[in-house]
C-alpha cells in the first residue's frame, strides 16, 4: 500500500473536533481584528485634520500657490490658517477631537450593557452579521465627508456615535462563541494567544490608514469599512456558534460524560456529587474566588424554560443575577481604569509622537504600531502566567503595578529619542494591555461559566458585556480627559494615566488577598 502524502498525514492527525476549533478559532480572530481595525483610523487621521504648519508669511510662494491649486477642489476657502481640515483647523482642535471619541466610547459603552442581553436572546451569527455590515457602512461614512467636502462637526459626531452602538455586537458575541468551544484547560494561553486579534487589527488600522492619510485621508475609512463589511458576510457563511450545532465530537458512551465550560453537550444527566467533589473538580483560580458559604448563599436569578423535546434548559441570566458573581463587579471596575489607559493610548498616541518627534501623520502611525507589538506579547505573557499560577487577579495586579512607573519612564525617556521612544513603546503596550487582555477574554470567561450558575452557560454573553461595557466608560473617560489636559502639557496626560493605573490595582486588591490567601490554606492542609 502506498504511503499516505505529508498533507494527508498532517490533516488524518488531528481529529474533526480539534479542525473545526482551530477553524473557529482563526475565524473569529479575524472578525474581531476587523473591528479594532475599522476603529483605529481616527487616531492615524488627527494627524492630517490639524497640520502643524508655518505661518503664512513663512511659506515660500510658489510652493503656496501649489498648495492653493491643491485645495481648490475641497474649497476650504473659509479655512484661513490652512493648517487642516475645517473645523478641525483651529486651537480648540484637541478639544474637538477629544469630542469624537468621547462620542463613539460613550455610545460604545451605553451599548455594550444592552448588546449582551440582546446577544443572548438571538442567534449569534445573525446578530454579528449584521453589527460587522452595520459597523463597515458608518465607517465609511466617516471618510465620505471628505469626498463630499462636508465641515460639520455634527456629522462626524453622528458618525461616531452610530458606529459605536453598532460596533456593541462583536466583543460579546465571539467572546460567547469561543468560550462554547473551548473550555477551561490553559484558558489563559488560549485566550492570551487569541485576544491578539486586538494589537493585530490596531496594527492593520494602522498602516492601511497611514497608507492614505496623507494623500487621501477619506480612504482611511472608507477601506477598512469595506474590510468589515466583507468579514460580515464571511461571518454569515461560515460562523459555528457552537459544537453542537455541528455534532463534532462523537456521541459518548452510556456510562460516560462530556461537559463543555461545566454544561451537558449532549444533555445526558450529570451525576449529583457532594460539595467536596465539587470543589476538587472547580478551577482552582475560581474556588479562591467563591468559598463555599458564598455558593450557597448568592441568588443568581435562573428561570427555566422547556424545550421543544420536553426537557428543561436554563433561559438568560437577569442583569442583576450576573452582577451577584463573585469577582464580576471588581473585575469590571478593575478593567474600567485599565481601559481609560489602552483607549487613552489608542487614540492619542500617534498624535504625541507627532509632537514630540515632529514626525508626520503616516510615520507616526507606523510607529505607534509598535505599542499594539508589545500588547500582543503582554497578553499571551499575561495569560501563561495566569494559568501557571492559577491566579487571575494576582496576575493582574502585578502588571498594573510594574504598568504605573514604566508610563512615567516613557513620557521622561521618550524626549530623549527615537530609539527609547521604540523601546519604551514595547515595554508599556505589554504592560498596560496585558491586564486589559486578560480581564476581558480568559476572566470574563471564567466568571461566565462560574460553578455558582449551576450549568447555564448563556450567562456568558451577559456577564462578558456587564464587564466589558464597564470598561468601555473608562474608554470613553480617557481620550476625553487626554483632550481636555493636553493643552496644558503631555506630562500632565501622563499622571492621570498613573493614577488611573493606581485605582484599577486598588479595586483587585480584595480578590488578590484572597487568591493568596487560598494559596497559603492549600499549603497548609497539604503539610498536614
Amino acid at each position: 500500500m502506498a504511503q499516505l502524502p505529508p498533507g494527508v498525514r498532517v490533516i488524518v492527525l488531528f481529529t474533526r473536533d480539534q479542525w473545526c476549533r482551530a477553524f473557529i478559532f482563526v475565524l473569529t480572530f479575524f472578525l474581531y481584528a476587523s473591528f479594532h481595525l475599522s476603529r483605529k483610523p481616527i487616531s492615524i487621521v488627527k494627524g492630517e485634520l490639524h497640520k502643524h504648519c508655518a505661518p503664512p508669511n513663512e511659506v515660500e510662494l510658489n510652493s503656496y500657490k501649489e498648495y492653493a491649486i491643491q485645495i481648490q477642489p475641497v474649497k476650504k476657502l473659509s479655512n484661513e490658517s490652512q493648517c487642516g481640515w475645517e473645523p478641525f483647523d483651529k486651537n480648540n482642535y484637541k478639544q474637538l477631537l477629544g469630542t469624537l471619541d468621547y462620542s463613539f466610547l460613550c455610545a460604545y459603552a451605553v451599548g455594550m450593557y444592552l448588546s449582551g442581553i440582546i446577544g443572548e436572546r438571538l442567534p449569534i451569527r445573525y446578530y454579528l452579521t449584521v453589527g460587522m455590515l452595520a459597523s463597515g457602512l458608518f465607517t465609511a461614512m466617516f471618510g465620505l465627508g471628505y469626498f463630499y467636502n462636508i465641515h460639520n462637526l455634527w456629522f462626524y459626531m453622528i458618525a461616531q456615535i452610530a458606529n459605536g452602538l453598532v460596533q456593541t455586537t462583536g466583543w460579546p458575541s465571539v467572546v460567547t462563541c469561543i468560550g462554547n468551544w473551548f473550555g477551561k484547560g490553559r484558558r489563559g494561553l488560549i485566550m492570551g494567544i487569541w485576544n491578539s486579534h486586538t494589537s493585530v487589527g490596531n496594527i492593520l488600522g494602522s498602516l492601511i490608514a497611514g497608507y492614505w492619510v496623507s494623500t487621501c485621508w477619506g480612504l482611511s475609512f472608507v477601506v477598512p469599512g469595506v474590510i468589515i463589511a466583507c468579514l460580515g458576510i464571511v461571518c454569515f457563511l461560515f460562523l459555528i456558534e457552537h459544537p453542537k450545532d455541528l455534532s463534532c465530537a462523537c456521541k459518548p458512551s452510556s456510562g460516560s460524560k462530556s461537559y463543555i465550560n461545566g454544561t451537558n453537550k449532549f444533555g445526558v444527566q450529570k451525576p449529583t456529587l457532594n460539595l467536596k467533589e465539587t470543589n476538587k473538580l472547580q478551577d482552582p483560580a475560581m474556588q479562591c474566588l467563591l468559598p463555599d458559604r458564598e455558593a450557597c448563599t448568592v441568588p443568581l436569578n435562573h428561570n427555566f424554560a422547556v424545550n421543544g423535546e420536553g426537557g428543561t434548559r436554563m433561559s438568560a441570566i437577569s442583569f442583576i443575577g450576573a452582577l451577584r458573581i463573585p469577582g464580576v463587579i471588581e473585575f469590571s471596575l478593575c478593567l474600567l481604569f485599565a481601559k481609560l489607559v489602552s483607549y487613552t493610548f489608542l487614540f492619542w498616541l500617534p498624535l504625541y509622537i507627532t509632537n514630540v518627534e515632529h514626525l508626520d501623520a503616516k510615520r507616526a502611525g507606523d510607529l505607534s504600531t509598535l505599542f499594539d507589538v508589545g500588547g500582543i506579547f503582554g497578553g499571551i505573557l499575561a495569560g501563561m502566567i495566569s494559568d501557571r499560577l492559577e491566579k487571575r487577579a494576582s496576575t493582574c495586579g502585578m502588571m498594573l503595578l510594574l504598568a504605573a512607573p514604566a508610563l512615567y519612564m516613557f513620557s521622561a525617556i521618550s524626549k530623549m529619542g527615537l530609539e527609547a521612544t521604540i523601546v519604551m513603546l514595547l515595554i508599556s503596550g505589554a504592560l498596560v494591555n496585558g491586564p486589559y487582555a486578560l480581564i476581558t477574554t480568559a476572566v470574563s470567561a471564567d466568571l461566565g461559566t462560574h460553578k455558582s450558575l449551576k450549568g447555564n452557560a448563556r450567562a456568558l454573553s451577559t456577564v462578558t458585556a456587564i464587564i466589558d461595557g464597564t470598561g468601555s466608560v473608562g474608554a470613553a473617560l480617557g481620550p476625553l480627559l487626554a483632550g481636555l489636559i493636553s493643552p496644558s502639557g503631555w506630562n500632565n496626560v501622563f499622571y492621570m494615566l498613573m493614577v488611573a493605573d493606581a485605582c484599577a490595582l486598588l479595586f483587585l486588591l480584595r480578590l488578590i488577598r484572597k487568591e493568596l490567601q487560598c494559596k497559603m490554606d492549600q499549603t497548609l492542609f497539604k503539610e498536614h
